[in-house]
Formats: C-alpha cells, sequence, structure tokens
C-alpha cells in the first residue's frame, strides 16, 4: 500500500481494499470510477482520492497495471493470438490495446512474446509473485506524461515551451 495509507481510516481502507479485490479478481471488466464507488461505499470523489492516497497510483492506472500483468502472462505462457489476449484481458480494441503495450512495456505484444520465447529459460523454479513484480509495469506517472517525456528526449526540447 502507499504512504498514504497509515493516514487513512481502516474502515476505509477494508472498502477501498474489496474494490481493489474485485478489480483484482475480474481485471477484464470495465470498472468506471462510479462502479467502483459502489463496492466500497462512498462517494465517487471520495474514492478516487482515498484509492490513490492509500495505493499511491488512480483506480484507473491501477486497472492498467493488472491488464498488462495478465497480457504479458499470457504472451509469455500461452500460445493464444494477440487479438485474443487483448479482447481477453479488457480491451475493446486491439490498436488501443497494442499501442497502450508498448507505451507502458516499451514493446509490442508481439516483441514481447518473441523475446521471452527467444530466452526459453526454464522459470518453472521461480515463485509466482517474484514474476509479477519483475514485470509489473511501472505506471507512476499517466500515460500521456510518459509520452510527452520521450518525445522531448528524442527532440531535446520542452514540448510545453511556447515559442
Amino acid at each position: 500500500m502507499g504512504t498514504g495509507a497509515a493516514h487513512q481510516d481502516p474502515e476505509l481502507l477494508r472498502r477501498l481494499l474489496r474494490a481493489k479485490d474485485r478489480m483484482d479478481a475480474a481485471s477484464f471488466e470495465a470498472w468506471p470510477v462510479r462502479r467502483l464507488a459502489g463496492v466500497s461505499g462512498v462517494s465517487q470523489a471520495h474514492f478516487a482520492r482515498s484509492f490513490a492516497q492509500a495505493f499511491g497510483v488512480p483506480p484507473h492506472r491501477y486497472l492498467l497495471t493488472r491488464r498488462i500483468e495478465r497480457a504479458t502472462a499470457l504472451l509469455r505462457d500461452t500460445d493464444l493470438p494477440v487479438t485474443e489476449i487483448a479482447f481477453e484481458t479488457g480491451w475493446n480494441s486491439l490498436g488501443t490495446f497494442g499501442r497502450v503495450f508498448r507505451d507502458i512495456t516499451g514493446e509490442s505484444p508481439g516483441e514481447l512474446r518473441a523475446r521471452e520465447q527467444a530466452a526459453g529459460r526454464d522459470l518453472a523454479q521461480t515463485p509466482a509473485c517474484y514474476l509479477s513484480a519483475a514485470h509489473r509495469p511501472d505506471l507512476r506517472i499517466a500515460v500521456s506524461e510518459k509520452r510527452r517525456q520521450e518525445a522531448e528526449a528524442m527532440t531535446g526540447t520542452d514540448a510545453t515551451e511556447v515559442p
């Protein structure tokens, strides 16, 4: 949990964990803040603010993390087509899945699968929790902010500067 979790009411944290657990169990489903707030029994604004404070990321970014983790595992461990993986992990569009996957992981779903297959290492002896943690995407900043930073690095300019 995030550093703000220690300062929150234990009952509120239980409610937030209930919503987080629901997202974990069904990350392929749509989880708008309205639905999550209903699961937690708090207002939408209070839920969004409290979730980000408790877990260090807003609910939408947390859900993206779970979806990308699941997609990565399916790409690595199965021969399912990328399209099927995209829809199974909650994406409505293969294009959106591919773009967001690349933005977060730095490679396309096909590139990740090829790299993992080429590595050919035996991970059967490695606990699943370690594998998940090692492949967890870093979503502390928004994907759009990450794109802006990468564009600045490539051009050597600050995209927010006014000429």
